[in-house]
């Protein structure tokens, strides 16, 4: 076989070619920016990776995409002060040692915004990042993998007083805070994804304003003190592990204004160890949920008022009897209370009491969640109420009910 050698023109020719069909870098233009100055490249599409080392604005203004050729992180940020808004970033790498993302950032008082960030393993990771505003972006991961090795679409690690606010985020694994305090999380909608929000060793954090629906967990708290969890909508969580709010050896806590709807638990908490470790449960709604409230342990002790239970199939119950009953129960609407007010203060004249009966076998007895609701169930029930064979125990009681709604 005769092989020919392309002529010095052809051999310029394909050169040419290769290099026009190459993108180009924008770590050039962030090279020639100085420091201080803002970048706008022209509208296109530039390979990374980017490392920004000194404080510039980059504006893609929505029409710049960065492309990270499915390696490493596709930008990353090393200098305080700096800003990046209006990019697509996309095409990371997907090692989950090396955390790769759309957006890394270790500095402080950098500003992310109005950003979409797809196809990458993570989407932005703050390590050692403190005070800066994640806003405005969207996110998702690799829709090719299962949902447990995606990557995490928000990752705050070891960084505090950030400000993450009305990011759009979908089809990630979880939005993680570790060892991160005095962040605020507002305005941000979390939906198809495993955990919204996890907090671990991670105090003094806000959560306010959120909208979670659609995945298989929604705030988790561990080993956490001081958090605010308020005005959140949490909603559809179906999944037999899953719960609107779960808390785990964690104290001061306020769980206030939240509306969970249509999760199978409502929200899930251990027994404080200690008197500090109580959760304060006030003002919120609780509707169309398996199992409203669920408590682990025996000691109780959580403050429970002003909330409203409607419509939930049970509204509390716990691994055992005196587990519910030792909480502090008072002023909460009940839609299954059948007392009356007769001095019409809004109060109900008798206490709301829940008792152990029939009904509440397939609480103990996983095997007969099937039966639950059935005509069978409920005529055994029925049958208890009518005629028992001793004493049920109390599960919990409000001595102040609510006649209405507030």
């Amino acid at each position: 076989m005769v092989r020919h050698r392309p002529t010095p023109l052809l051999a310029l020719l394909l050169l040419l070619a290769q290099q026009a069909a190459a993108l180009p870098p924008l770590q050039l233009y962030v090279a020639l920016t100085p420091p201080g100055g803002t970048l706008k490249p022209e509208p296109g599409t530039y390979a990374g990776p980017v490392t920004i080392d000194k404080p510039i604005t980059i504006d893609g203004g929505g029409k710049v995409t960065i492309d990270g050729g499915g390696e490493d992180t596709v930008l990353t940020i090393t200098a305080d002060g700096a800003t990046v808004k209006g990019l697509h970033l996309t095409h990371s790498g997907t090692s989950h040692d090396n955390v790769d993302a759309g957006i890394l950032v270790k500095a402080n008082r950098v500003t992310i915004e109005n950003n979409r960030i797809d196809n990458t393993l993570f989407g932005i990771h703050l390590s050692n990042a403190n005070d800066n505003l994640v806003r405005n972006n969207r996110i998702s991961s690799l829709p090719d993998r299962d949902i447990s090795i995606r990557g995490d679409g928000i990752r705050v690690w070891y960084s505090h007083g950030n400000t993450i606010q009305g990011n759009h985020i979908e089809g990630v694994r979880d939005l993680v805070f570790s060892n991160a305090s005095e962040n605020r999380v507002e305005g941000n909608h979390v939906s198809h994804s495993r955990i919204s929000m996890e907090f671990i060793y991670s105090p003094d954090n806000e959560v306010v304003g959120n909208t979670l629906e659609h995945n298989v967990t929604g705030i988790t708290v561990i080993y956490s003190q001081s958090i605010r969890i308020s005005r959140n909508y949490i909603a559809h969580m179906l999944k037999l592990t899953g719960s609107g709010i779960a808390v785990k050896e964690s104290y001061n806590i306020d769980i206030d204004h939240n509306r969970i709807a249509h999760c199978a638990v409502g929200l899930l908490a251990t027994s404080p160890l200690q008197p500090e470790n109580i959760l304060h449960i006030k003002n919120n709604l609780f509707t169309y949920n398996d199992v409203a409230t669920y408590f682990y342990g025996e000691k109780g002790g959580h403050v429970i008022r002003h909330n409203r239970f409607i419509e939930n199939f049970v509204d509390a119950m716990g691994s055992a009897p005196p587990t519910s009953r030792l909480n502090h129960w008072e002023g909460n609407y009940w839609d299954r209370y059948a007392g009356f007010d007769q001095d019409g203060d809004g109060v109900g004249d008798f206490p709301y009491r829940v008792w152990l009966y029939a009904d509440r076998i397939w609480m103990e007895r996983s095997m007969a969640r099937f039966f639950r609701g059935s005509v069978a169930l409920s005529l055994i029930d029925f049958m208890e109420r009518l005629l028992p064979s001793s004493k049920p125990d109390l599960l919990y009681e409000d001595d102040k009910p609510l006649m209405k709604p507030r």
